[in-house]
């Protein structure tokens, strides 16, 4: 198969950081503003397969149906001779639990671009992720996943959501 002139097989990390910066802008763009749960946020933790520790950023948007929020999140884990940056296009649905906590399961798509050090060059490669959480009122939340594919095994995360 022909190749086009100027194709290349593996996205350049500059490519990766314009396609990222892309999407946050969209995703801020069409999110309503924020309130009691809405918003930008941040979180870290700790994975399994590869073992790392991780952390990152997050924006919970409001509900986009029933109570089912977009959630995307940008991870960065480093450890076992590995750096994973995963992009998590997820959605989560929530479930009062009290006045002050709220349970949500979610899932979604994952694109995670993979380093390793004695290896020549980065890859990408697509994933899955499911996960629960709970959350209090004022932002601080808790939150378990499970991987598939080129998405860590096992996660997990405490984080807090500004308003």
């Amino acid at each position: 198969m022909k190749k086009l002139p100027g194709y290349r097989e593996k996205p350049t990390w500059r490519a990766v950081l314009i396609l990222l910066a892309a999407g946050w802008v969209a995703a801020v763009a069409w999110v309503p503003p924020a309130s009691a749960q809405e918003g930008p946020g941040l979180r870290a933790g700790f994975s399994a397969n590869p073992d790392q520790f991780y952390f990152g950023g997050h924006y919970v948007t409001r509900p986009v149906w029933d109570r089912l929020r977009f959630q995307p999140n940008v991870e960065a884990g480093f450890g076992d001779d590995r750096t994973v940056v995963a992009i998590d296009m997820e959605f989560g649905y929530w479930m009062p639990v009290s006045p002050d906590w709220q349970a949500y399961v979610s899932g979604g798509p994952a694109m995670n671009i993979l380093g390793s050090s004695g290896k020549g060059g980065d890859d990408v490669g697509p994933g899955l992720t499911v996960g629960v959480g709970l959350r209090r009122r004022g932002g601080l939340f808790f939150e378990m996943k499970v991987g598939a594919f080129d998405s860590p095994d096992f996660k997990l995360a405490v984080g807090y959501t500004f308003r």
